[in-house]
């Protein structure tokens, strides 16, 4: 370049440029030059656009992501290029491929940013549907986000993680710690970031503000393969997870009483008497027979069998502890599982039952059959456990059976 042209020279000859919508702003979003292709691309004049914020030419919905841009400017990163609508000063939308690069001082300071815009006519087709997209997007309950090797987003879509009146585009330049309310990076969901950095490919669920996800995240690459970021998917499976817990409860549990039934105490007892084996701590069955249920169903109906059975049952929920494990066994026979309960706790767990059962106002009056068996002094296995109990049991009822009858007597 010949020593006689002047640089300020050069730039006016690029501002009066009809290729390229050509303009610059400051950090805050002040709009500093404006190129006749800007003019004609916008359809803004100069005196009427320079001084004025960028946002009279974005859409409102990307405003926050504006705001987000300028933050990672500041940080030093930002999209180079990126596809997208802006507005006329009609009101009318254009789609515009705009390439950005910093204003730098001396020191290397980013005090500004310049930007070249340029219709993509053959392409709008495809921005329409990428527009369309992005907003379908924004509306489920997913999340889409990618971030640079130091865990600053760079771009997120998708309504998963949002919280508050936030957008997404505000979130832009800002670090995973705080986009995941999470500061410790050893635990979930930080640590697999940076599993990801080192090319580790993940998929676990994470729980936030009483929202339940399904998150993946996998290495971000470039073109030849380098990993640059990280790039996370997530899909909000809160109701899905309500729906299994929803099934797993009435697979495990009576419809009639609300007590875990027959199956599920098995599993329990069968697990309990593992840890048993391990640890050798003691634990204790109680296996209970509701007297009487027959003639109470020939005498009164099955309505009022039924409500005697939930008569038990919530005798046993008010007297057992949270650590226990109350079930339905079958027809008019319950069971208890009592972690870490010796003979004595046992046989005062059973006392209370029978006593709150036999001092209930509701008639008829109701009494009930305990049988106890305690680990491991008679039995190691669920089955022994259960053997022993079930032998109490009929011994009591024999038993009152016994003084029924001698009453009667009498």
């Amino acid at each position: 370049m010949p020593s006689c042209v002047r640089t300020e020279h050069v730039l006016a000859a690029i501002l009066s440029s009809t290729e390229d919508g050509l303009l610059s702003f400051t950090l805050d979003g002040t709009i500093h030059t404006w190129s006749r292709g800007a003019e004609l691309l916008y359809g803004y004049s100069e005196p009427e656009i320079v001084g004025q914020p960028l946002g009279r030419l974005l859409p409102s919905d990307d405003a926050p992501k504006f705001d987000g841009l300028v933050h990672a400017a500041i940080q030093g990163e930002f999209p180079q290029y990126e596809s997208g609508k802006r507005l006329r000063k009609d009101g009318s939308p254009i789609f515009l491929g705009v390439s950005r690069a910093p204003i730098r001082t001396e020191q290397g300071e980013i005090v500004g940013i310049v930007e070249s815009a340029r219709v993509l006519t053959d392409s709008s087709t495809e921005i329409v549907s990428e527009e369309r997209l992005k907003q379908t997007i924004e509306q489920m309950p997913m999340v889409l986000w990618t971030t640079d090797l130091n865990l600053r987003l760079t771009s997120c879509l998708g309504a998963g993680l949002r919280s508050g009146n936030s957008r997404n585009g505000e979130l832009l330049g800002k670090s995973v710690y705080e986009y995941l309310k999470c500061q410790d990076p050893h635990t979930t969901p930080i640590a697999q970031h940076y599993e990801a950095l080192r090319g580790v490919s993940s998929q676990f669920e994470y729980k936030r503000h009483n929202r339940v996800l399904e998150l993946h995240l996998e290495p971000l690459r470039s073109a030849s393969g380098e990993i640059i970021g990280c790039i996370g998917a997530g899909l909000d499976i809160t109701e899905r997870k309500k729906t299994e817990e929803k099934i797993r409860y009435q697979a495990t549990h009576d419809a009639l009483t609300g007590l875990s039934n027959y199956r599920e105490f098995l599993d329990s007892l069968e697990r309990e008497a593992r840890r048993g084996q391990r640890s050798n701590k003691s634990f204790a069955v109680l296996l209970l027979d509701l007297d009487a249920l027959k003639s109470i169903n020939d005498r009164l109906g099955h309505l009022a069998g039924n409500r005697a059975l939930k008569r038990l049952s919530e005798v046993m929920k008010e007297q057992c502890r949270s650590t226990d494990l109350a079930a339905r066994y079958g027809g008019d026979e319950f069971a208890v599982l009592l972690i870490d309960a010796d003979p004595s706790m046992a046989r005062q767990i059973a006392g209370r039952v029978q006593a709150a059962l036999r001092n209930g106002r509701e008639q008829p009056p109701l009494t009930v059959s305990i049988g106890i068996s305690v680990f491991p002094d008679d039995g190691r296995s669920a089955q022994d456990l259960l053997e022993a109990a079930d032998r109490e049991l009929y011994r009591q009822k024999r038993a009152s059976r016994s003084r029924v009858v001698s009453a009667r007597a009498r």
